[in-house]
């Protein structure tokens, strides 16, 4: 029977109104990401996927290798923790995703990332 990590993912925005120019259709998020293994055994994450979406239907793909430059590797009870920025369109967007990972038993295996809202502060009740 295969064993795989048990990864466990929660995702903060914040609203980066200094960066932002609402006038310019131009409205910048932080999202800090905090992935914990919480199973028995290790595993690296290798790669990500993004979806980002406005408010008015654009949709942007971002993939590439690991995260912020890095590729974590977690031991069982450990977190990774990092910080990253999305810009979009519109005051409110929706994030999603996934990672890709490999146990150290050289098994791939996906996460995925949970839907995640981007929105400029009294914009959403």
């Amino acid at each position: 029977m295969k064993t795989y990590p048990i990864i466990n993912i929660s995702v903060e925005t914040t609203y980066l109104d200094d960066e932002s120019r609402p006038e310019k259709e131009h409205y910048v998020f932080a999202y800090q990401v905090s992935i914990e293994n919480t199973g028995p055994c290790s595993a690296k994450l290798l790669d990500r996927h993004w979806v980002i979406n406005d408010a008015n239907g654009r949709e942007l793909t971002v993939s590439g290798e690991g995260v912020v430059g890095e590729q974590p590797h977690l031991e069982p009870g450990s977190v990774f923790t990092y910080s990253s920025t999305a810009v979009i369109q519109t005051p409110v967007g929706i994030m999603q995703g996934k990672y890709r990972w490999i146990s150290d038993a050289q098994e791939y295996f996906y996460t995925q990332v949970p839907k995640f809202t981007l929105s400029i502060p009294r914009t959403l009740h």
